[in-house]
């Protein structure tokens, strides 16, 4: 399994670009601000060919290529219902600071839209593509549509990969104060899918380093507090 990687854009969001070889399928998580080109120089000089993006969460600062980068390879979308409505009106889960500023974050000619093939994913659904077998883990309290992209492990991996966009990072959690984030429904969230994942998984967070399980179970914080009973915050 090939995991390549860029910050992109002022929040330095982790977009990955996913395949299990060079030369083959590939899926894109979290394309952010300004991150089409990043991705087409990856692509390009890997030699992949997408197949599909994938989104943890529709924050613009992880969906904000989305449109471009699955309508210029006429690939689909992947992303919870709940989140759906933010791929083409962004502004519904960000600070009215933000909501404020977005126009002149936008180059002229720029534009938040659905891709034309959209596909909805939801908990526990299980799909096989780019070669790779991946359980969807809805974890809503940063957004209501966050999800975890629970990767098995490939061969010649002795771990699972698990992509948590704004769940969980290392050390830390997303917050919960902006629309339609929740810190009851992150508690739940860090108890009832977080804390049961795998302690040999590698956690691929939205922003930072990467992690293992094992490291966040008995150093995280918020995770120690969840395990203890009580709230995360």
């Amino acid at each position: 399994m090939q995991i390549y990687s860029f910050s992109a854009g002022p929040w330095q969001t982790n977009c990955y670009i996913v395949s299990p070889s060079d030369g083959s399928e590939c899926l894109i998580i979290d394309p952010g601000m300004k991150a089409a080109a990043q991705v087409r120089e990856v692509v390009a000089e890997h030699h992949l060919k997408p197949v599909a993006v994938l989104v943890t969460h529709g924050h613009i600062d992880h969906m904000w290529s989305v449109f471009p980068v699955a309508s210029g390879y006429g690939i689909p979308a992947l992303v919870h219902p709940s989140d759906r409505a933010l791929l083409s009106d962004p502004g519904l889960a960000i600070s009215p600071e933000t909501r404020t500023a977005l126009p002149s974050m936008m180059d002229v000619g720029e534009v938040f839209a659905e891709p034309d093939d959209v596909r909805e994913v939801t908990d526990n659904m299980t799909i096989d593509i780019a070669g790779f077998d991946i359980t969807i883990r809805h974890a809503p309290g940063h957004t209501a549509g966050s999800v975890l992209y629970d990767f098995a492990a490939s061969s010649g991996s002795d771990h699972r990969n698990v992509f948590t966009g704004d769940v969980l990072f290392a050390g830390a959690i997303g917050r919960t104060d902006l629309p339609s984030g929740s810190p009851s429904e992150m508690d739940e969230s860090l108890r009832n899918v977080v804390l049961q994942l795998n302690n040999d998984s590698q956690i691929l967070p939205g922003h930072g380093p990467s992690s293992f399980m094992n490291i966040e179970r008995d150093t995280n914080p918020y995770l120690l507090r969840i395990a203890q009973g009580l709230s995360a915050t």
